[in-house]
């Protein structure tokens, strides 16, 4: 909750100091004061937790309420929100629902907003239609959508009709099938052989990935692809698109994987531009192939996304519209619904590790998405299938039958056990993660800064030795940043060491929401931090979610360091294993996990390598991915690159190799010189 608290303060506080106070900010305002003031009560009256954390969670409170109260001085109209008895609007309610949702905590029965009687979702007060969304409907006659296929497709055979289980309850059932499995069996549909599937150059597919892409090749249009992470669900996806000819397509994720979408399209699909909304979409590509909109601003594009003419969707972390009545669901639902009924044959994927996270009922929305279900009954063809068994609920043998009918529509689940031929045994995910807000403004404002100053001593140098080169000289470029990297002097400003500092504060956040989705998909995760207050965010934000964590920090003795290793190897509940890239990157065995995320980037290989290390290790039963959170648009990608450039050359120089072995030292002048050479060819 703090987390959220937090980020929504600052967003009314931008809002305030560039004088936007928008009804809706007004809203966001009034449901913050709300709930701190709840907060506050829940945190004094928490017998369970210690007086350490209620004095320190009580001390984040009164920021945000400081924070709160700086604003209200600015705008007077705010001042009366505050108040206790200040009237909610019904926009405050639902606004305070879906912070609490996306705090992960459930609300009460009475505090679920009541969805409406009809399929439709009542349009919100602000939708948004793109400037290049017009542009491309106006560009171009025959770029509109023609929905007069869908309309002409013949109807269903009289036979197929349902016959024997017309009158009975079947998805109570359908649920109990799963939930009941006890044949030992894992729930995945029978798939062709590997497709042999063109690709970019430096591209290779692996063989389960190759299945599903046959599978569409082959005409299957319907999928709940539910590998385990690190298993390229990504690229299978899009591939998958391209070869059912699925575009344009709609792709609905997460704020914190939209920017990879993005990457991974321009990778494995590059015929197919992509484009990702931010915002009210004005910086879109309304001529794109695949349009990339993240859940939380869906409600405001979701009208003319309706009327795109999209022939393909994939909803990625599908778990996410598991709540019916939530807005987002509703949505995601809304838009399957109008391609299903305008588009031949769509592509329908939905995207997860975790399809299942609280019960059975959680399949519900994802296969009404895939249009297996609607609301009371199965849709005709998983009907077809169940008449097709010859048996009803009450015979023996329905329930099996039943399930394998489910599986057919388009159930995928491979774990990284079962196809550990596939896959590297280690490697290095990158996640790139967009800093669209304040922090992210700031961060880029202080790195032009810095490049500003890397280019004003570079001219002053060569202004001082009456140089009048056209080129730019690479060697005076490494000798200004080295006289950068020197200079200690807290008056030059913003440097680059304070810049990734602040950099991995503002991805502390994104990078522990992506560990928590890790840990509900997969089980134990490791997260590796270097600065202690990156750790402290994460640790906060697991608490908030309700899961349990162990804490290897420096400062720790080696006893509770020892428990805490401890409890994280042998508690089943422990989930998360929140650890200091420079304390805990050597001497401990965590291989007890086989996914970790790296939330901040380290200076050298080597170090990147050991925390790798810690889970990689003898006794590891599975192929480790490290997950490595990337802050786009900013010095941060340079450094990654940097990174991999200088890996492996220890190795190399222990082989016989005659390169030479990088240090940190390196990595940061690099980084200086890169960032200047940009600069001066811009």
């Amino acid at each position: 909750m703090m987390s959220v608290l937090a980020r929504a303060v600052r967003e009314v506080e931008g809002s305030v100091q560039r004088g936007s106070i928008k009804p809706s900010v007004s809203t966001k305002f009034q449901v913050i004061a709300l709930l701190v003031r709840e907060e506050r009560a829940q945190v004094k009256t928490d017998e369970s937790r210690s007086e350490a954390y209620r004095a320190e969670q009580l001390k984040r409170l009164d920021g945000i309420a400081t924070i709160l109260a700086k604003v209200a001085v600015r705008d007077a109209s705010l001042l009366g929100l505050l108040a206790e008895d200040a009237p909610v609007s019904d926009a405050a309610r639902e606004l305070r629902h879906e912070m609490l949702v996306a705090a992960g905590r459930t609300p009460a029965e009475d505090e679920v907003p009541v969805a409406a009687p009809t399929a439709a979702v009542t349009a919100p007060k602000r939708r948004v239609v793109p400037p290049s969304v017009v542009s491309r409907q106006l560009a171009n006659p025959f770029l509109a959508p023609d929905y007069d296929a869908a309309a002409a497709r013949p109807a269903q055979k009289s036979v197929a009709r349902p016959r024997r289980l017309v009158n009975w309850e079947l998805i109570g059932p359908l649920l109990s099938s799963f939930e009941n499995a006890t044949d030992g069996t894992t729930a995945s549909m029978a798939l062709p052989g590997a497709a042999t599937v063109r690709l970019p150059d430096g591209l290779e597919l692996m063989p389960h990935q190759a299945r599903l892409v046959a599978a569409a090749e082959d005409g299957h249009r319907t999928f709940l692809l539910a590998d385990e992470p690190g298993l390229g669900k990504t690229a299978q996806a899009l591939l998958a698109a391209q070869a059912a000819n699925a575009f344009p397509l709609l792709v609905v994720v997460p704020n914190v994987v939209k920017t990879n979408w993005a990457r991974e399209a321009s990778l494995w699909t590059p015929g197919h531009p992509a484009t990702v909304i931010h915002g009210d979409g004005h910086t879109i590509d309304g001529f794109a192939d695949i349009i990339i909109v993240n859940y939380e601003v869906l409600d405001r594009h979701v009208g003319w996304l309706g009327d795109l003419g999209f022939r393909g969707m994939v909803v990625d972390e599908a778990h996410f519209i598991k709540n019916k009545k939530s807005q987002r669901s509703q949505h995601v639902r809304q838009l399957s619904e109008q391609l299903r009924s305008r588009a031949v044959r769509p592509l329908l994927m939905a995207l997860t590790g975790t399809p299942l996270i609280n019960d059975i009922d959680d399949f519900r929305a994802i296969w009404q998405f895939l249009g297996w279900i609607d609301e009371r009954k199965p849709g005709p063809e998983l009907m077809e299938a169940l008449e097709e068994t010859g048996l009803t609920p009450v015979d023996h043998g329905f329930a099996s039958a039943a399930r394998g009918c489910v599986i057919d529509l388009g159930i995928v689940r491979r774990r990284k056990a079962d196809v550990a031929a596939d896959i590297p045994a280690r490697r290095v995910a990158d996640l790139p993660v967009e800093l669209d807000d304040a922090a992210g403004r700031s961060i880029r404002a202080a790195e032009r800064e810095l490049a500003d100053r890397l280019v004003a001593r570079y001219h002053a140098a060569l202004e001082a030795r009456g140089d009048a080169a056209t080129g730019i000289d690479a060697d005076l470029v490494r000798r200004v940043a080295g006289a950068e990297l020197a200079d200690k002097s807290a008056k030059t400003g913003e440097n680059v060491f304070s810049m990734i500092r602040r950099i991995g504060q503002a991805k502390a956040g994104l990078a522990a929401d992506y560990a928590a989705q890790l840990a509900h998909s997969v089980g134990k995760v490791v997260f590796f931090a270097k600065h202690i207050d990156v750790m402290d965010a994460a640790e906060a934000l697991f608490a908030e979610r309700g899961l349990r964590y162990s804490s290897i920090r420096g400062e720790q003795t080696t006893r509770k360091r020892q428990q805490n290793i401890d409890a994280f190897v042998n508690d089943p509940d422990v989930a998360v294993a929140v650890c200091s890239l420079t304390a805990a990157g050597v001497g401990i065995n965590l291989q007890v996990a086989s996914n970790l995320v790296l939330a901040e980037l380290s200076w050298s290989a080597a170090e990147q390598t050991q925390a790798i290390d810690r889970v990689h290790r003898i006794g590891q039963a599975e192929p480790v991915t490290a997950w490595r959170i990337i802050a786009a648009q900013t010095v941060d990608t340079r450094i990654a690159e940097l990174i991999d450039g200088k890996a492996g050359l220890a190795a190399r120089a222990l082989d016989g190799s005659d390169e030479e072995i990088s240090s940190a030292a390196d990595i940061q002048l690099e980084a200086l010189v890169a960032l200047l050479t940009d600069a001066l060819t811009a």
